[in-house]
């Protein structure tokens, strides 16, 4: 895989236009241990971005936050750092899961989308975050 597939992190979408993901855009100029992200939300109704880094750490905790999914649990990926924050609700308001962007930190905006997620999602996330980890972690330097 090369760098282009190397980008995408989360790529969460169903047929109705709705769509969480967070692509990472290169290495932090500043910080050698970080990478510049961003969380894209696209709905047929709202649509935004917000910018974050990326560390290794944040990237392992993620193989976490998988996990925990595939075992049944609600997550919230990025809790407890400055900067935005994803839920994924496997159960959401309307029978479906749901996935809330919450910028707290930043714009004090949320934004809570909801998703058919197809069979097999999980799986091809760890994948995403494999292929991210391959490319990218070796670059980072503490």
């Amino acid at each position: 895989m090369g760098d282009v597939a190397a980008r995408e992190l989360i790529s969460l979408a169903d047929d109705e236009g709705n769509s969480v993901t967070v692509n990472v855009l290169g290495r932090a100029l500043g910080w050698s241990a970080g990478l510049d992200a961003e969380i894209v939300v696209r709905t047929p109704f709202v649509s935004g971005r917000v910018d974050l880094v990326l560390s290794a750490s944040k990237l392992e905790s993620l193989a976490t936050t998988l996990n925990r999914l595939d075992a049944g649990e609600d997550v919230v990926w990025m809790e407890w750092d400055r900067g935005p924050s994803i839920s994924i609700q496997l159960t959401g308001e309307r029978d479906c899961p749901e996935v809330v962007v919450e910028d707290e930190s930043g714009s004090m905006v949320t934004v809570r989308v909801p998703l058919v997620l197809p069979d097999g999602w999980i799986a091809d996330h760890r994948q995403l975050l494999r292929h991210v980890m391959d490319h990218w972690v070796p670059m980072l330097s503490g």
